[in-house]
């Protein structure tokens, strides 16, 4: 019983329901802005969809509830609906299943027993000057609907056993400014990754940007490749050890996961095909933006995709030309090349004196690049355009392909690959 009070605690003063003889009574269904609906209606140029199904109102309702829980009480068929058109002598409650649509005025009810669950007392937010002065220094953009800020490279995105910082636990902290809600992540970035990372700043937006990305990857796993505009744009940038052989180019590579190291940890690889077992479609665009005589590219990497080490598993397996400072996927490159550190050590006039930077998670961001010797891994979303959900929620109108605004965000370089790249330009 211990274990699954664990895995199921909430906030139960937050729940907006009231108890009714044996069942927890959820607000009768009203029209509103469903964000998963605005993100589909977005990704595919739709109308946005009022209507919700059942299961997508007890998640708006009681945000607290573990997704699990909630999917469990739909499969047991343990959910009741009572119709808008019921009568008062026979307020009959009915099965409703997860995906069954309500009308205004609907009513959802949940077991009592999720009652007996204990609650979770808040925790005690610390606050320190120090990191609440770098996050925040981070920041790109804001508005009522998203957050975007740089990502240092070496800091986790998600929190998780031995992760003590991260940024969702930091930007709960630091980034909720006047807003009650905190933000949410919306998309990932590996912990060595540096860049553009967006955040929805409410339920109703993170729910609307996390379908768009979904999304996109989704209907380019049916096949659709064409010149169609991208929704999401993101562009990379990498320096990688050796050149492709063309200077641009589409990588179309399915991938899957291997475990590895007696269960302990997986690798990604490039599979033969998608009918293969745990295949996924990943597709890569990819143009030469820089090279140098000693062995390195700069390459521009347009995700079309947004699979687990997507770009270091295509640049590493399919150009085969690993990232720099990618051990994981590029560890005999690596080995094989360690005079070429020499060499870029050699070249760099730079003034190596440590500058005075505010690092209060030990990030060691001054060191890593070409002229150190320990890389670190050079892989930077630069840049990244997605659609305006601020000025989309404020209209709520018919989506088409230019009804809707863009918003585009720069991330400057940090600074390991800064050096790198002066490195070659000096």
């Amino acid at each position: 019983m211990g274990g699954m009070r664990g895995s199921m605690m909430f906030h139960l003063r937050r729940l907006s329901g009231k108890k009714e003889e044996g069942w927890y009574r959820l607000p009768e269904f009203r029209l509103s802005i469903d964000g998963a609906s605005v993100g589909k209606a977005i990704a595919n140029s739709n109308n946005i969809t009022t209507n919700p199904s059942a299961i997508k109102w007890v998640f708006r309702c009681c945000p607290e509830l573990p997704t699990s829980l909630v999917h469990k009480l739909f499969r047991l068929r343990q959910v009741r609906k009572q119709s808008c058109h019921f009568h008062l002598d026979n307020p009959k409650l009915n099965r409703v299943a997860a995906k069954d649509s309500l009308e205004v005025g609907d009513r959802i009810f949940l077991p009592i027993s999720v009652q007996k669950i204990l609650p979770l007392e808040p925790k005690v937010l610390v606050f320190n000057d120090e990191e609440m002065k770098f996050i925040r220094s981070l920041l790109l953009y804001k508005d009522s609907a998203v957050i975007v800020i740089n990502k240092p490279p070496g800091l986790p995105v998600q929190g998780g056993i031995g992760i003590k910082k991260s940024i969702d636990n930091l930007a709960t902290k630091y980034l909720k400014y006047e807003y009650q809600d905190s933000p949410r992540l919306v998309h990932r970035l590996d912990r060595d990754c540096s860049g553009v990372l967006v955040m929805g700043r409410t339920q109703l937006t993170a729910s609307a940007l996390h379908s768009i990305f979904r999304e996109k990857t989704s209907a380019l796993s049916n096949g659709d490749i064409n010149h169609k505009k991208q929704i999401i744009q993101k562009k990379y940038w990498a320096l990688v050890i050796g050149s492709p052989r063309r200077d641009k180019g589409l990588i179309s590579a399915p991938l899957g996961k291997v475990i590895v190291g007696d269960g302990k940890s997986e690798l990604i690889q490039i599979r033969d095909n998608i009918e293969s077992s745990g295949a996924q479609y990943a597709v890569t665009e990819y143009r030469v933006i820089g090279s140098s005589n000693h062995g390195f590219t700069w390459l521009e990497l347009c995700p079309l995709t947004g699979r687990k080490h997507q770009l270091r598993v295509h640049c590493a397996e399919f150009l085969g030309t690993p990232i720099v400072g990618d051990f994981k996927y590029g560890w005999q490159a690596h080995r094989n090349l360690e005079h070429l550190s020499c060499i870029a050590r050699s070249v760099s006039q730079q003034d190596k004196s440590p500058k005075p930077v505010i690092d209060p998670f030990d990030l060691d961001l001054e060191s890593g690049s070409l002229s150190d010797k320990q890389w670190r891994l050079h892989l930077h979303c630069k840049e990244m355009v997605l659609p305006n959900i601020h000025a989309t929620l404020q209209h709520a109108k018919m989506i088409t392909d230019c009804s809707f605004e863009e918003l585009k965000f720069e991330a400057p370089l940090p600074s390991h690959m800064q050096q790198s790249w002066d490195i070659f330009h000096s």
